[in-house]
């Protein structure tokens, strides 16, 4: 899509960049944010040496002005918006009577605020593009754990319950705008955050980050009358 943009958060690894490079394969300008600034540069380089039109701009999703700042400099550079991708995430495990304040915070402020936040900075573009095409697009990454909780992911599995319910409650507000908002809903996909699991679950029985790329791809190409509230992501044999 020639003259079309897209923000995805989260996206130096894993889920985000490989959405970020289809994207970018079909012809949106890409603004691409994390925390780690070297491994964004990275990997930001690798896409632009692809040869797509590619910025990096760091940020802190637990920081308000870090998040406008990502919006301002995508304003800045694409002069529109026509898909958000609000992927950025950190879960941490363990028990609830022996949870950190600090993480359980953190994990509420990265998960669900920021997603809000987001969200809220980027609605102006997306109205425009809607408005102007009828198809702008906000993919908000939950989890299967926001679906069935997960025991030793307590604050996770409530944090990816409120993408779920941002999602839907969002998608009433702007019905009538031409935006469209799909909440993903995947188990173990096979990238860095799921390091820890593998070796109960091997990384090639877990679902493929080209497999959520490709559910980005399909909802572009839907009619505006087809919306999609939400997608399961399970692996064979997984039941809550």
């Amino acid at each position: 899509m020639e003259g079309r943009a897209a923000l995805i958060t989260g996206g130096s690894s894993g889920i985000g960049l490989t959405i970020a490079r289809a994207l970018g394969q079909e012809g949106y300008g890409l603004t691409v944010s994390a925390r780690r600034p070297e491994k964004l540069e990275e990997a930001v380089k690798g896409l632009q040496d692809e040869g797509l039109d590619a910025q990096a701009v760091q940020a802190n999703m637990t920081d308000e002005d870090q998040i406008k700042n990502v919006v301002e400099r995508h304003r800045d550079k694409f002069g529109r918006l026509d898909v958000l991708i609000n992927n950025a995430g950190v879960g941490i495990g363990g028990p609830v009577e022996e949870a950190e304040t600090k993480k359980v915070d953190m994990q509420l402020d990265v998960n669900l605020r920021a997603v809000y936040l987001t969200a809220r900075e980027c609605i102006p573009m997306l109205k425009a593009a809607g408005g102007e095409h009828g198809k702008a697009l906000i993919v908000n990454t939950a989890s299967i754990a926001g679906k069935h909780g997960q025991g030793w992911l307590a604050m996770y599995s409530a944090t990816k319950a409120g993408v779920v319910g941002f999602s839907e409650a969002l998608q009433q507000e702007l019905d009538q705008s031409g935006v469209q908002v799909t909440a993903f809903c995947p188990g173990f996909v096979d990238t860095p955050m799921t390091d820890w699991t593998k070796e109960q679950v091997p990384a090639e029985e877990m679902i493929r980050p080209e497999d959520i790329a490709e559910a980005v791809l399909f909802l572009l190409k839907t009619s505006p009358a087809c919306l999609v509230p939400e997608i399961q992501f399970v692996r064979p044999g997984d039941r809550p």
